[in-house]
């Protein structure tokens, strides 16, 4: 008995070690790419790089500026349209579906979140780009919209299931409809993770590049028309960083390290939001 006990604490304390070791790793790779992004670019972002547009080859100097804009067009746009379905579909399957129904949505919310963003990109190419004929940010930001839905959607459903069953019965016993508990009730007691879910799909979306290919193109010039082509932080990246000149690859590290400090600042929001949820709970 006393080296069976032995043996399986040993066992436990090895791979305690090699959780903890595969821990060490995961982080050391992660610093290791945001400072080697924050060597190779921090220096490059300057006043300029907010408030001017790439300049004509040959010319030193230029920003950002329009990928900037671009970005939290197409972004904001597609928040507009994902968050709420992703968030109805949530609500859908939390509050009112059966089973089968319940499990079918899940099943396909599981599926999209994992096809391709490039090929979600020739979708939309083909659904939108096409029967437009030209490129647009409209394109783009459905794109990048139908990325975030199942992340809501899945968010939304666990969230929402975290509410005390009570809350929902003591409402629909004084009386209220089903639609008005969900709304008055369940929706606001679950707020907290449910953008924890919207920012989390944010994050992913800010970051996207190939959808965009297909469907927002790229601008080099400042643009908020939606019905035309516009430039993202990511194109900007994309197009700078396969360029053969020096400077565009400068300027292709200081837009990947602002990107980085964005999709950061977005995610510790979004964890912040979840310990609130978990003491508020607790």
């Amino acid at each position: 008995m006393i080296k069976s006990y032995e043996f399986r604490r040993g066992q436990s304390s090895l791979f305690l070690v090699l959780c903890a070791l595969c821990a060490a790793l995961c982080i050391a790779v992660l610093l290791y790419m945001v400072g080697y992004v924050f060597v190779q670019g921090a220096s490059y972002i300057n006043f300029d790089f907010f408030v001017q547009t790439p300049r004509p080859l040959g010319e030193s100097g230029g920003g950002a500026a329009n990928s900037l804009v671009g970005t939290l067009v197409m972004v904001g746009i597609a928040s507009l349209i994902g968050i709420p379905v992703g968030l109805g579909c949530g609500i859908l399957v939390s509050e009112y579906a059966g089973p089968r129904l319940g499990g079918a949505v899940r099943f396909l919310a599981d599926v999209l979140s994992g096809v391709p963003s490039i090929v979600v990109g020739i979708f939309v190419f083909e659904l939108i780009v096409v029967r437009q004929g030209h490129f647009s940010a409209l394109a783009g930001a459905v794109a990048l919209a139908v990325i975030m839905l199942p992340i809501v959607a899945r968010a939304s459903e666990e969230m929402l299931k975290l509410v005390p069953v009570s809350q929902r019965e003591a409402a629909l016993a004084l009386g209220i409809p089903r639609w008005r508990t969900v709304a008055s009730v369940v929706l606001p007691a679950a707020m907290s993770g449910l953008v924890t879910g919207a920012l989390l799909a944010i994050a992913r979306a800010s970051g996207e590049t190939a959808p965009l290919l297909f469907t927002a193109l790229g601008n080099r010039f400042m643009t908020t028309d939606i019905n035309q082509p516009m430039d993202s932080l990511p194109l900007h990246i994309y197009r700078y960083a396969i360029g053969p000149y020096d400077q565009w690859h400068q300027e292709a590290w200081a837009s990947a390290f602002f990107l980085i400090m964005i999709v950061l600042v977005v995610n510790v929001c979004a964890r912040l939001l979840a310990t609130r949820l978990r003491g508020g709970m607790g």
